[in-house]
C-alpha cells in the first residue's frame, strides 16, 4: 500500500489525487537478450517509476545467510561455495586490445615510388576473440582508407585455427588474408592485460614511415649555387678533340660468350663517352655501330641512387658523386662501364700526345691481347673390344655414321689373287696337338691371314677352317699403334702368334719361293737362309719332309698325294663364309674310307653294282655337281653322315627322284643305323 503523499489526508476515495509527474505505469522488464544469450535482470523501479527498496544480495548470498546458524560451530569450517560462473561476454564486455602495425604495399605503375607504407590499428575483442583492422584516414591521400578488415575471427593457418590474444605481441609479423602486418606497439591497457596473463612483451619498435609521404614534406624547390667551372671555355678549347681507345670485352666465362673488340671515344669538350662496336666480315651480328650512345658516364653513385629508375629518367648530378674523366682511361687497365668490364689495350697517337702533355704519362705501349689457340686435343680411342679390325672399330669414334677405312686400291689390283701359303705346326704342351698341321694363307691384296686345318681321320680333332680372313696383330703392337703381320714375317722356322696360339712355319709352296726371290730386299738374312736350306733339301734324294710324311703314313695319319693342291681350295671356302672344307680333300677322305673295305665284301660288290646302274641312268641329272656341296654344308663335323630328315630335305631341294626303286635301294645300303645316312656312297652314284 502506497502512503498518501499529502500528509494528514487518509488514502480514501475522494481524498487522493493523481500525480501529474508520473506517466508510465507498466511493470519493469526482467528478461533480456545480449549477444544471443538470455539475461535475467532484477527490477529496480516499480509501477509509476518509483524506486524499489530491493535487497542487493545475490541468491547465493541469501542461501548462505539462510543456512547460517546463529551459534558458534567448532570443528571443520564449512567450505565456501564455488564462485559464480561469469560468461566471457559479461567478463570481457567492452574490453578491446589495440595494436599499432603497418604493412608494405607495392606500387608497380608509378615512377615516383616503388612501394608505400600503410599504418593500421589492429583491434582484438576479448569477449568473442574477434579482430578488425582499421587504417586511420589521411586527408588527400588518394587511397580508400578506414575499415580494411571487418570484425571477425581470423584464421592463422591452413588447419583452420584462429588467432588468439596469446599469439599477438610487439615486434612480430602476422599474415591476414595474404598481407603481412608488422606489429610495432600497443596501448597501455593491452600491455597491462598481457603482462597480467604472464606474457612477456617484446620491446616496442619505431613505426615505419612512407618514403613518398616524407618526400612530399620536403620543400618543393631547391636552389643550387652555380659552380665556377666555365663550360663554354671548355667547349671552345677542346672542340673536335677526341681521345680514342681500343678495348676488348672478354665474356667467355658466360654461356655462349666471346671476346669482342670495341673503340671507346672520349670527347674532351663535354667529358662524354661513346662506345662503338668493331664488326668483322661474316661475324653473324647485326650491323649496329654503337654499343652505347654518347653520354656522361657515372663512376660513383650516391647511396640512395641504387633504386633510381634509370630506364625511365636520366641520371642527374644529384644522383652521382663522381663522373668518369680522361684520367680514368689508361692503357693496360680494366674499366667497368655499365656493368661491362673493358680492357684498354691501345690508343691512337693523339691520345698518347695528350696524356704526355696533360698527365706526364709518356709510356703507353700497345698490349698484345691476341689469344693463341690451344693445340687441338687428340681424341683418345676407347679400349679395343676385340670385334673386327681396329681400324673398323675406330671409325665409330670419328663420325656418327661410320664409313669403311680407305683401302689401297692399287695394291689390291696389283696383288689380286696372289696368295702365299705356308705349312705350320702348333706349338703346344698338349701331346694331342703335336701332330696337328695347319695351312696359313697370306693374301697380298688385303694383308689378311686365314688358317685351315686339314681333317685327319681318327685323330679326334675336327678339321676345317681354323681362322677366317682377318688381319693379325703382332704381340708387341698396341691399340694406338697397331702393327700387323706382313709377308716378311713368314719364313721357314718363324714363330707366328695368332690370338695367343703360337705356330711354327715348317714349309712353303713354290710360289712363296718365287715371291721371296723376286723381293729379296724386303726379307731378312735369316728368312733368305731358310729358303736356301729348303731348296737344298728338295734336291736331296730324301728330305726330312718326305721322311716325316712317310712316318705319318706308317702311323695311319695319311694325306692325299696332291695335298698342296687341295689346300688351294681353302681360299674359296674361307672367303665365302661357309663352314665346310674343300671338295677335293673330302673326296680323298671318302676314298680312304672305301679303300678299307675289301672288294670281295658282298655288301661292297652290291653297292658298287647299284652305283654303276644309277650312274648310267642319271648321268645327265642337272644338279649332279652341287649334290656333294649341299650335303657338306650341313655336315659341319665332316663325319660323312647326316640325319635322315635332313637327308630327304636336301634331296627335295635338289629334285632327286627318291621315289625310284633304285634310289630307295641305294638309300637302304647307305643307311647307318636308324637315324644316319652315309652320303659319301650316295653322292658317288651322281658323280662322274
Amino acid at each position: 500500500m502506497v502512503s498518501n503523499p499529502v500528509h494528514g489526508l487518509p488514502f480514501l476515495p475522494g481524498t487522493s489525487f493523481k500525480d501529474s509527474t508520473k506517466t508510465a505505469f507498466h511493470r519493469s522488464q526482467t528478461l533480456g537478450y545480449r549477444n544471443g544469450y538470455a539475461v535475467v535482470r532484477r527490477p529496480t523501479v516499480g509501477i509509476g517509476g518509483e524506486r524499489l527498496q530491493v535487497n542487493q544480495l545475490s541468491q547465493a548470498e541469501l542461501d548462505e545467510l539462510a543456512s547460517k546458524a546463529p551459534i558458534l560451530t567448532y570443528g571443520q569450517p564449512k567450505q565456501a561455495p564455488p564462485a559464480q560462473f561469469i560468461p566471457a561476454h559479461v567478463a570481457f564486455d567492452k574490453k578491446v586490445l589495440k595494436f599499432a602495425a603497418y604493412f608494405q604495399e607495392d606500387v608497380p605503375m608509378s615512377t615516383e615510388e616503388h612501394y608505400r607504407i600503410r599504418q593500421v590499428n589492429i583491434y582484438y575483442y576479448l569477449e568473442d576473440d574477434s579482430m578488425s583492422v582499421m587504417e586511420p584516414v589521411v586527408e588527400n591521400s588518394g587511397i580508400l582508407q578506414g575499415k580494411l578488415i571487418k570484425r571477425q575471427r581470423l584464421t592463422k593457418n591452413d588447419q583452420g585455427d584462429h588467432y588468439h590474444w596469446k599469439d599477438l605481441n610487439r615486434g612480430i609479423n602476422i599474415t591476414i588474408y595474404g598481407k603481412t602486418f608488422r606489429i610495432v606497439d600497443c596501448d597501455r591497457f593491452t600491455q597491462v592485460f598481457l603482462e597480467s596473463q604472464g606474457i612477456e612483451l617484446n620491446p616496442p619498435e619505431k613505426m615505419a614511415l612512407d618514403p613518398y609521404t616524407e618526400l612530399r614534406k620536403q620543400p618543393l624547390r631547391k636552389y643550387v649555387t652555380p659552380s665556377d667551372f666555365d663550360q663554354l671555355k671548355q667547349f671552345l678549347t677542346f672542340d673536335k678533340q677526341v681521345l680514342r681507345f681500343y678495348a676488348i670485352w672478354d665474356d667467355t666465362d658466360s654461356m655462349f660468350g666471346e671476346c669482342r673488340t670495341y673503340i671507346i671515344h672520349y670527347y674532351l669538350m663535354d667529358d662524354t663517352v661513346e662506345i662503338r662496336e668493331v664488326h668483322e666480315r661474316n661475324d653473324g651480328r647485326d650491323p649496329f655501330p654503337l654499343l652505347m650512345n654518347r653520354q656522361r658516364m657515372p663512376k660513383v653513385l650516391v647511396e640512395n641512387a641504387k633504386n633510381f629508375p634509370q630506364c625511365v629518367l636520366e641520371i642527374s648530378d644529384q644522383e652521382v658523386l663522381e663522373w668518369y674523366t680522361a684520367k680514368d682511361f689508361i692503357v693496360g687497365k680494366p674499366l667497368t662501364i655499365l656493368g661491362r668490364t673493358f680492357f684498354i689495350y691501345d690508343c691512337d697517337p693523339f691520345t698518347r700526345q695528350y696524356y704526355k702533355e696533360k698527365f706526364g704519362i709518356s709510356d703507353l705501349p700497345r698490349i698484345d691481347v691476341s689469344k693463341k689457340e690451344p693445340p687441338p686435343v687428340k681424341p683418345e680411342l676407347p679400349p679395343y673390344n676385340g670385334y673386327g679390325l681396329i681400324e673398323d672399330s675406330a671409325q665409330n669414334c670419328f663420325v656418327l655414321i661410320p664409313k669403311a677405312p680407305k683401302k689401297d686400291v692399287i695394291k689390291m689390283l696389283v696383288n689380286d689373287n696372289k696368295v702365299l701359303r705356308y705349312l705350320a705346326a702348333l706349338e703346344s704342351p698338349i701331346p694331342e696337338d703335336k701332330g696337328r698341321r695347319f695351312v696359313f694363307s697370306y693374301f697380298l691384296a688385303s694383308d689378311m691371314i686365314s688358317i685351315f686345318e686339314p681333317p685327319v681321320r681318327n685323330s679326334g680333332i675336327i678339321g676345317g677352317k681354323y681362322l677366317g680372313r682377318t688381319k693379325v696383330l703382332k704381340p708387341s703392337s698396341t691399340t694406338e699403334n697397331p702393327i700387323y703381320y706382313g709377308p716378311t714375317d713368314f719364313y721357314i722356322g718363324a714363330v707366328i702368334e695368332v690370338f695367343g696360339h703360337r705356330f711354327v712355319i715348317l714349309d712353303t709352296d713354290d710360289y712363296v719361293l718365287k715371291y721371296m726371290e723376286s723381293n729379296a730386299a724386303q726379307y731378312s738374312p735369316e728368312a733368305l737362309l731358310s729358303i736356301q736350306n729348303r731348296v737344298q733339301k728338295q734336291e736331296a734324294p730324301a728330305t726330312e719332309l718326305e721322311n716325316e710324311k712317310q712316318q705319318e703314313i706308317k702311323n695311319g695319319v695319311t694325306q692325299p698325294p696332291d695335298y698342296p693342291k687341295l689346300c688351294e681350295q681353302e681360299t674359296a671356302c674361307s672367303g665365302s663364309g661357309s663352314t665346310f672344307t674343300e671338295t677335293k680333300g673330302r673326296s680323298w677322305i671318302m676314298d680312304q674310307e672305301l679303300s678299307k673295305k675289301t672288294p670281295e665284301d658282298p655288301g661292297v660288290q652290291e653297292l658298287e653294282a647299284l652305283i654303276d646302274t644309277i650312274h648310267k641312268q642319271l648321268k645327265d641329272h642337272p644338279c649332279k655337281d652341287n649334290i656333294r656341296e649341299a650335303f657338306q654344308i650341313y655336315d659341319k663335323e665332316a663325319s660323312g653322315y647326316v640325319d635322315k630328315e635332313m637327308f630327304f630335305k636336301i634331296c627335295d631341294s635338289l629334285n632327286l627322284p627318291v621315289d625310284d626303286s633304285l634310289i630307295k635301294e641305294l638309300i637302304r645300303l647307305c643307311s647307318h643305323g636308324e637315324d644316319k645316312i652315309n652320303y659319301y656312297h650316295f653322292v658317288r652314284a651322281f658323280s662322274n
